[in-house]
């Protein structure tokens, strides 16, 4: 006697609902990156303070222009782009692209964090 088995599910199910998990999953994704993409860079400032000492041999901490341009209370999507740029050598500045090379994606957004949290000093 053959064992009996218990009726499957038929093909067009099963791929249906592969289809809708797929679905569901990208739409997750698409949401979840778009909302990263709407808020901008977030830079993790203590990290950014940390690095910035390379930075502020240069520009001034007090944010006063001294021949460099002052790099304090940037906003963080500006910083992160112009310093890509630099890192990307579409900006130009040798001195600005030798540093910036040695920066990833989150270090820029943490020394932007940092610099952006600041305000210039008064006198």
């Amino acid at each position: 006697m053959t064992p009996r088995r218990s009726p499957s599910p038929a093909p067009a199910a099963v791929a249906a609902g592969t289809v809708a998990a797929a679905a569901a999953t990208t739409v997750a994704l698409a949401v979840a990156a778009g909302a990263v993409a709407a808020d901008g860079p977030k830079g993790d400032r203590e990290l950014g303070q940390y690095l910035s000492s390379e930075c502020v041999t240069c520009h001034q901490i007090s944010g006063r222009y001294d021949g460099i341009p002052p790099i304090v209370g940037w906003p963080e999507d500006s910083f992160v782009e112009i310093l890509g740029q630099y890192r990307d050598k579409t900006r130009e500045n040798p001195v600005m692209r030798s540093i910036a090379v040695k920066f990833s994606d989150e270090e820029i957004a943490a020394l932007a964090a940092y610099f952006g949290s600041l305000k210039p000093q008064t006198d």
